[in-house]
């Protein structure tokens, strides 16, 4: 007899962080104290991806999708809603213009997305494999060793059109099918983990929501290939993921769907873990390979290209967590299937952490080709406080900007290309009128400098001297001839840096410049910053005929730098002032001028 209710806990980490496993406990001891443990089954699944309404809890079957919980809630759940029949009305979720509580259904943020990668996320206990099984789990496997020839599942590969997630989108099955026909002694698969952009998490989203479905495909592509040993590079910074890989490793090995003979074949596959120390260029597949091999990670010069030498010089595929999740779906639905879903030339969906000025912060999956419109508007609810949308940067340290005007246009590899951006491994990061893009790019370039291996010069050299002229930019110390200095070292690193890290640095740069321009004159003629980010740039004071001495800035203020009698007009120390903006955040009286 199955459970008449089931309560499923949020457990990714963002939810974690914010009590989730307490509340978890919580919830059991409810269920156990109230003697409800043959009815209610409590689980503690993957990421919802509506990060933004963490922690939640839903309840089958009545889908009743609970927001913001904390771990004293738990009690009133099971009480009301289990036992009672009664929804807790105030934890319900509702769109921002209905007074109902929306169903999962019915909530906005889910309505434009399709769940492909995302399957299983918010659905299964990561840490039972049995429930994975239980939803089409290893069917593709053991359709891949009993019913298809490796040709067979090539093919299949071929005619779904899935591309790489991790970067530039390269056909997936080309790459097996390379590595395939190189000759070694030995073949290898490694699944890259290594998530490094700022703001993005889907990789590993996914191996804490359903770390079987990457194990599973690694597998296929050994059988595939003709390799029996799979390595993940996972950096050491995802604890979360780790212990569940590491779990859900040991369970399918016990399960005889991993190891030796699997499924009573003649095919054999491991799969080991290797943990990173942070660093961002170890993201390129070939630091990457030289990391796992105990080197420092360090780019090597291609051709030749790691399906003919890889890892300890031989033949390797890599492909990224997103690419490989895809795999099992595929082989079970059939690549007709998938072909239907996304454009002509980038079939099924993508991953985004949606993430910046945005309402509706998470997760989403949606078919490629997604305008961008109906990613930031109707599933991430538009801009919060009122204020304008400015664009989004897509691809991280790595990409460009995407501006209103272009609101309309198609999310795939082709149409952000055309605009100097690029897919990436899924960052999205949101920036509304208050944002400066002079700022936002020297951020990014703090970034891929501090990230840079230093091998080469085109990175090493051009990569500071791109930082150096930002940082004087943002200080109102530029020159005109920086503008075209910039663009030429930017041309420059990107035709003769060794790897994509220093290829793809000067993209923030050269992007934010086609459409920003107007911003930098700003800097550098007028020493002015439009948005009121650059500090050098930014001066605060008190208007005194509008202070009517409240005494809400003073409140708010982190140094203590504004003072001055109730009721009377306040005054700023501008020797202690850090210009952080929150008095002209905060002042409901225009009385804060910002010059």
């Amino acid at each position: 007899m199955g459970f008449q209710h089931y309560i499923l806990v949020c457990g990714g980490t963002g939810c974690e962080s914010n009590k989730a496993d307490e509340i978890f406990r919580h919830l059991i001891r409810e269920v156990e104290e109230q003697k409800l443990d043959e009815k209610v089954q409590v689980v503690k699944t993957g990421c919802f991806g509506f990060c933004a309404q963490g922690p939640i809890v839903k309840i089958l079957p009545e889908e009743s999708f609970y927001v913001n919980v904390v771990p004293d809630d738990a009690q009133e759940l099971v009480t009301e809603h289990i036992v009672k029949g009664r929804p807790v009305e105030r934890l319900l979720y509702r769109e921002a213009d209905s007074k109902k509580h929306a169903r999962v259904d019915d909530i906005s943020f889910y309505q434009k997305q399709f769940r492909i990668v995302l399957r299983n996320c918010g659905f299964i206990n990561p840490e039972e494999i049995s429930e994975y099984i239980a939803r089409d789990g290893y069917a593709a496997l053991e359709k891949v060793l009993f019913e298809m020839a490796p040709e067979q599942v090539i093919d299949e590969l071929k005619s779904s059109g899935l591309r790489g997630r991790g970067g530039a989108g390269y056909p997936t099955w080309m790459k097996w099918n390379f590595t395939r026909g190189a000759e070694g002694e030995r073949k290898y698969v490694v699944c890259n983990a290594d998530e490094g952009d700022p703001g993005a998490y889907m990789d590993r989203s996914i191996l804490e929501g359903d770390p079987h479905s990457v194990l599973e495909a690694m597998a296929i592509c050994g059988r595939t290939i003709g390799a029996d040993k799979g390595y993940i590079y996972i950096r050491a910074e995802y604890p979360l993921a780790i212990g569940r890989l590491e779990r859900a490793i040991a369970q399918a090995k016990e399960y005889g769907l991993l190891g030796e003979g699997i499924l009573g074949s003649d095919f054999s596959f491991d799969v080991e873990l290797r943990l990173g120390a942070g660093a961002f260029v170890c993201g390129e597949e070939t630091a990457l390979l030289a990391s796992i091999e105990g080197e420092r990670g360090m780019p090597r010069p291609r051709p030749p290209f790691p399906s003919v030498k890889g890892l300890w010089g031989m033949p390797t595929v890599i492909n990224n967590v997103e690419t490989f999740a895809n795999i099992p779906v595929i082989l079970v639905r059939g690549a007709e299937w998938f072909g239907r879903i996304g454009t002509e030339e980038s079939k099924g969906t993508k991953v985004f952490a949606l993430t910046g000025k945005i309402k509706n912060s998470g997760l989403v999956e949606v078919p490629m080709g997604t305008p961008l419109r109906d990613i930031v508007y109707n599933i991430g609810g538009g801009i919060p406080d009122g204020k304008q949308f400015k664009a989004v940067q897509t691809g991280g340290p790595s990409g460009g900007v995407i501006t209103a005007e272009h609101l309309d246009t198609p999310i795939d590899y082709e149409h952000l290309q055309e605009l100097g951006s690029i897919m990436g491994s899924g960052g999205m990061i949101v920036m509304d009128e208050t944002d400066c893009m002079v700022d936002v790019t020297k951020f990014y370039l703090d970034f891929t400098v501090e990230e840079s291996c230093g091998k080469c010069a085109p990175c090493r050299v051009g990569g500071r001297k791109l930082h150096n002229i930002l940082t004087r930019i943002s200080k109102g110390q530029g020159v005109p001839e920086d503008i075209d200095k910039m663009r030429r070292i930017g041309r420059a690193m990107t035709k003769a840096s060794l790897c994509g890290l220093g290829q793809t640095a000067p993209n923030p740069i050269l992007s934010t410049l086609r459409f920003f321009q107007a911003e930098y004159d700003a800097h550098i003629n007028d020493s002015l910053c439009p948005a009121g980010k650059c500090k050098d740039l930014v001066h605060f004071e008190i208007i005194t005929e509008n202070c009517i001495g409240c005494g809400l800035c003073a409140r708010r203020c982190p140094v203590l730098c504004i003072s001055g009698e109730r009721r009377q007009p306040h005054e700023i120390d501008q020797e202690r002032c850090i210009k952080c903006g929150e008095c002209f955040a905060v002042c409901k009286f225009n009385a804060v001028l910002r010059a």
